[in-house]
């Protein structure tokens, strides 16, 4: 069996949130069918910041605009590629993002579905444990901005 190559990947996303009477809501996407609820990420492009990066990929995946309001922080972990037989190290840039403007109907095709959830739905329904430690970082975040409901 041949070595797998290695690669490093850049990607970067965000928790958009809307506030709610007294409460929030953020928005999870829904991918493969169905099978997993995630935060909106994506690469990096070629001369692209994080910042623009995790702007342009929430907007692209869930049809909404926002704007960052805090660096939430990183998530780093290794995939596979088998048809390639790359090993993949990817670190993905998270952003505190209050959404702006947008339907969540306008999202892309790489996408399911886009749906606003509150904040305790959204950390018993997503799927990865970075997204989950990220939606935590954002309601503690949310808090000491004194933004929370």
């Amino acid at each position: 069996m041949k070595p797998a190559f290695l690669q490093k990947q850049t990607s970067a996303g965000g928790v958009i949130f809307k506030k709610n009477e007294n409460s929030f809501q953020i928005i999870l996407i829904s991918v493969r069918n169905g099978q997993a609820w995630c935060l909106p990420k994506g690469i990096v492009d070629k001369g692209e910041t994080t910042e623009e990066a995790a702007l342009r990929e929430v907007s692209e995946e869930t049809g909404l605009t926002g704007r960052i309001i805090d660096k939430l922080g990183d998530i780093n972990y290794w995939y596979y590629i088998k048809e390639d037989n790359i090993k993949c190290r990817k670190t993905v840039h998270f952003y505190l993002m209050e959404y702006i403007s947008g339907d969540t109907a306008d999202h892309d095709i790489e996408v399911d579905e886009a749906v606003w959830f509150s904040l305790e739905t959204a950390l018993k329904k997503v799927s990865f444990k970075g997204d989950r430690t990220m939606i935590e970082k954002a309601i503690e975040k949310l808090r000491t901005l004194n933004l929370s409901a």
